[in-house]
């Protein structure tokens, strides 16, 4: 694999890695969104 293919597929991988975390944070605040501000408040 030379230099140049090597540097593509980090670029791709650490892009990859982005879109997945956007993802989870995406999923993260709709849960919150649509729970409401009152989970933070619940009892233990």
């Amino acid at each position: 694999m030379t230099p140049e293919e090597k540097k593509k597929l980090n670029q791709r991988n650490w892009a990859l890695a982005g879109v997945l975390l956007a993802f989870v944070v995406l999923v993260f605040v709709v849960t919150l969104v649509k729970l409401g501000a009152n989970v933070a408040n619940r009892p233990l």
